[in-house]
């Protein structure tokens, strides 16, 4: 199979609908976007149905105001055997005062599952730019974080 693009971005104007009562961006239409950004640009690349099995570092930095440009910049940092690591940068640009800040980061952990639910193998990620190694080694690091903290939590639970 050939994988599709790795890189995915998409931007959407912030409306009244998706205030808060402060005014600001909601936090959870925010996640909801990052969700679907995530899922497109894992589904490209896969060339099939992937859902999202994690959601690590989501941090809002600054909020997010009704009226600006929301950009969601994503990449495949990395592929597993049945999984992907999609990272997100969130870029928001008040257009009247041509001000553009970094509001936004997180990574997604999402999964090819065929039509039956039953996990498949995905394409294998050739990073080949500086830039792409560097998110390749920093994906599998923050994997094997992933599974000690996963080792950690069902201790937790006995």
């Amino acid at each position: 199979m050939v994988p599709g693009s790795p890189t995915l971005s998409m931007t959407v104007l912030m409306t009244p609908d998706k205030a808060n009562f402060s005014g600001n961006v909601h936090g959870g239409t925010l996640l909801k976007y990052l969700d679907e950004v995530a899922y497109a640009c894992a589904s490209r690349f896969a060339g099939c149905y992937v859902v999202t099995l994690s959601v690590d570092q989501v941090t809002f930095r600054q909020p997010i105001h009704v009226g600006e440009l929301v950009t969601f910049l994503a990449s495949v940092n990395y592929t597993g055997r049945t999984s992907l690591e999609v990272g997100i940068k969130v870029i928001t640009e008040n257009i009247h005062e041509k001000l553009v800040r970094h509001t936004n980061s997180c990574f997604f952990t999402m999964v090819a599952i065929d039509g039956n639910g039953k996990t498949v193998e995905v394409p294998k990620l050739i990073p080949s730019t500086e830039h792409e190694v560097r998110r390749f080694a920093n994906a599998q690091q923050r994997r094997e974080i992933r599974m000690e903290l996963n080792e950690r939590y069902k201790a937790l639970k006995d």
